[in-house]
C-alpha cells in the first residue's frame, strides 16, 4: 500500500559543465539486502496486526519494534504502532508514530484515515477532517467509505454538526451501500431528526449486513414505538434482553417498560 517513494537528491559541488550527470547504480547485493530488510519489516508488521486482533499487545509491540528495526523507513510499521499505542492509551507515542508514518508516506490514504481518527478522538477535529478529506481524494484508495464514515462520526460527536455528518455518511453509503457503521449512524441520525420511517429503513439494511448490537436493538425498540408497532418493538426488546442482559441499553429498555 505504500505508494510514496522518497527520492534523495544529491547536490554536486562541481560546476554543471565539468561533468555529465551519472546514474547511481546500487550493487545487486545492496539491493537484495534492502529488499530483505523491507520484507522482514512487512512480515513483523503483519504479525503485529494479528497479535493486536487477539489483544496480545505485548507481543504485538515486540513484533512492530522488530519491524522498524529491520527497516526504519517502512511507513506501515509506524502506522500500526500508532494504532497500538492509541489502544494502549499512550497518546504521545501514538501521535509520534503517526507523524513518522505520514512523514514517510504523506499521501497514503490508510495512514491519513488512521491518524485522522486518532486526532478526532483527541479533540483535534479540524485537522482530522483535513486528513480524511485528503484520504478520499486518492483515486486508488480501496475503502473511501471508511474515511467518509469516520469524517461523519467526527462531525457528529466532536463538531456537533449534524448536517455535515449526514453529508459524509451519505457519501460513505454511496461508495459502499453495505457499510455497517455508516448505516447505524444514519439510523441514529434520522431517528433524532424524527424521520422514523427512514430510520427503520437504515436499521433494516444494517441488520442485513451486520450482527445487531445492544445499541442497534435499543434503537429498533425506540423506532418501532414511534411508529406504533408494539409487536416489532417487543421483538427487538426480547432479543436485547436475551443477547445483552447486562448492557446499559437493556437497563434502559427495562426501565422504559415500568
Amino acid at each position: 500500500m505504500m505508494r510514496s517513494i522518497r527520492l534523495v537528491l544529491l547536490s554536486l559541488t562541481a560546476p554543471l559543465l565539468a561533468c555529465q550527470p551519472r546514474a547511481v547504480v546500487e550493487s545487486p547485493a545492496a539491493t537484495a539486502e534492502a529488499s530483505a530488510a523491507t520484507r522482514l519489516a512487512e512480515i513483523n508488521t503483519q504479525l503485529g496486526v494479528e497479535y493486536m486482533k487477539t489483544r496480545n499487545y505485548e507481543t504485538a509491540l515486540k513484533k512492530l519494534q522488530k519491524a522498524v528495526a529491520a527497516d526504519p523507513n517502512f511507513p506501515r510499521a509506524y502506522d500500526v504502532l500508532g494504532l497500538l499505542y492509541a489502544r494502549l492509551g499512550e497518546e504521545e507515542k501514538a501521535a509520534g508514530s503517526f507523524e513518522r508514518a505520514l512523514d514517510l508516506a504523506p499521501n497514503d490514504a490508510s495512514i491519513l484515515n488512521n491518524y485522522g481518527q486518532f486526532l478526532c478522538r483527541q479533540g483535534d477535529a479540524e485537522r482530522a477532517q483535513q486528513l480524511f478529506a485528503k484520504a478520499v481524494q486518492d483515486p486508488l484508495y480501496r475503502t473511501p467509505d471508511v474515511a467518509y464514515t469516520n469524517a461523519g462520526i467526527c462531525a457528529l460527536e466532536q463538531q456537533k454538526d449534524k448536517s455535515a455528518a449526514e453529508a459524509f455518511l451519505r457519501e460513505a453509503l454511496a461508495k459502499n451501500a453495505q457499510m455497517p457503521v455508516a448505516l447505524l449512524q444514519m439510523t441514529r441520525l434520522t431517528y433524532e431528526q424524527n424521520e422514523y420511517l427512514a430510520a427503520r429503513g437504515y436499521l433494516e439494511r444494517y441488520g442485513q449486513v451486520a450482527q445487531h448490537t445492544s445499541q442497534s436493538l435499543w434503537l429498533g425498540v425506540q423506532i418501532e414505538r414511534k411508529l406504533g408497532n408494539e409487536d416489532a418493538a417487543a421483538s427487538y426488546g426480547m432479543t436485547l434482553k436475551g443477547k445483552y442482559p447486562d448492557a446499559a441499553e437493556t437497563r434502559a429498555y427495562l426501565e422504559s417498560e415500568k
